[in-house]
């Protein structure tokens, strides 16, 4: 059995908010299908292999209503309670981190069986609400997985949500040059169906599908991977 490494939800939050090892800036064209820009991850976590980072004091989870992809008022905690959730802040026009992300948490979804994929929430809030309107956000993550539940709103709102559970996000900005950069935490955190609190964080690179298919049953049981 291998020994999963614990942190405190305070050195967990601190590894969340520094720049230097979580904030991830991503740069597209201000089109609707993006660019490159600068596009890639300006830092980011060494890749582990290691499955996910088991915290000591649990994230309770962030005190949300936003709106979803049908415009419809979604309240985080009441519509998720009692549901193992994965909670990813991210936006859809970012070239690199955030599909991957997305779409690894889709392809290990895949190998779940019905009834463990019946119990299971991928809740993705964008953290660039002026772009990701709910059409904007359903048709993206449509193409990932149409049981994926995609929420924008208010960016100080949302900001105030991320940062609750340590993750850093930044309001985007416009170069000269018409490219767009938002810059935002990359982690994706596992919340427990037993008390709604976050007991695993994944980090930008250990989110493969590989890591995912095997940890995410023991979560959605309750189980602490």
């Amino acid at each position: 059995m291998r020994k999963t490494r614990k942190l405190t939800a305070a050195a967990a939050a601190a590894l969340a908010l520094s720049g230097v090892l979580a904030l991830s800036a991503c740069g597209s064209g201000s089109g609707a299908g993006g660019g490159d820009g600068d596009g890639k991850a300006v830092a980011s976590v060494e890749p582990r292999k290691k499955g996910g980072t088991v915290l000591d004091r649990p994230f309770d989870k962030p005190d949300l209503t936003l709106t979803d992809t049908d415009g419809e008022e979604y309240d985080l905690i009441e519509e998720t309670k009692g549901k193992a959730v994965l909670l990813y802040f991210g936006y859809t026009h970012c070239p690199d981190v955030c599909p991957l992300t997305v779409g690894n948490i889709a392809a290990a979804k895949t190998e779940l069986s019905p009834a463990q994929r019946k119990d299971l929430r991928v809740v993705f809030v964008t953290s660039d609400p002026k772009r990701d309107t709910p059409k904007e956000l359903g048709s993206w993550l449509h193409g990932q997985d149409p049981s994926f539940t995609g929420l924008t709103g208010d960016f100080d709102t949302i900001q105030a949500g991320a940062r609750s559970v340590g993750i850093n996000i930044e309001p985007s900005y416009k170069r000269k040059n018409g490219d767009v950069v938002s810059s935002h935490g990359a982690q994706l955190l596992a919340f427990s169906p037993e008390d709604d609190k976050a007991h695993v964080l994944y980090t930008e690179g250990n989110t493969g599908p590989e890591v995912l298919k095997k940890e995410l049953p023991k979560i959605i049981k309750g189980e602490t991977p």
